[in-house]
């Protein structure tokens, strides 16, 4: 029950933080984006039995990361970089998480459609990255790596959790993209609906994967 309720709240304040983005005020992105992740940060706390104690504190390390790169990229100032760090950081605690929960075999073949999806967005993008084309070349190695082993653990252990994972990172590597594309390449109307609607739904499907 605490976990629909959680659940729920953390919608609301989605919803509640992306019209904002859209139609003001200022203050109401800085309230609803942090607290739409505190409300999965909750649920994810209130999960027991999770599949591991292991697997429950590194991906709430992971979290707590996120929020962290949240609040660089909301700030006036322009605080990409950080932003940056703090989400690579996430999101090798992920990898670890992935990793660590259990004997998994190493599918290579999930890393070519990846690596097709990286290189052709690098292809977009490369013109446009100047002094960044580093950083966001190695953020995007990390995040494809997540991607690799969320899915990878789901095809080897069909667990039920291990789906929420993956759909999870599959989504937080669209918000991602979407986000790099209206950043670096060209803005456009839609892009804060598609990158925080497909970045609240990754965070809530990684943080529900903590189930047993």
């Amino acid at each position: 029950m605490l976990i629909a309720v959680l659940s729920l709240l953390a919608l609301i304040s989605g919803v509640l933080h992306i019209r904002a983005e859209y139609f003001g005020p200022q203050k109401q992105i800085y309230l609803f984006k942090p607290l739409t992740m505190v409300c999965i940060i909750l649920m994810a706390l209130s999960i027991n039995p999770p599949i591991s104690d292991t697997y429950k504190i590194i991906i709430l390390i992971g979290l707590l990361f996120s929020i962290g790169g949240d609040i660089f990229l909301m700030l006036p100032q322009d605080r990409f970089i950080l932003g940056l760090v703090s989400f690579l950081i996430a999101h090798i605690f992920y990898i670890v998480a992935f990793a660590v929960e259990g004997d998994m075999p190493i599918v290579l073949w999930i890393a070519i459609p990846l690596l097709i999806f990286g290189g052709g967005m690098l292809a977009i993008l490369m013109p446009s990255l100047g002094e960044m084309k580093v950083p966001v070349i190695v953020y995007m190695l990390v995040i494809l790596t997540m991607g690799w082993m969320a899915i990878g653990r789901w095809l080897a252990t069909e667990q039920v959790g291990s789906f929420l994972a993956a759909a999870g990172a599959t989504l937080f590597m669209i918000s991602d993209a979407t986000l790099a594309y209206n950043r670096f390449k060209k803005a456009f109307h839609l892009a804060e609906l598609i990158i925080l609607g497909t970045y609240f739904a990754a965070q809530w499907l990684i943080a529900l994967s903590i189930m047993r």
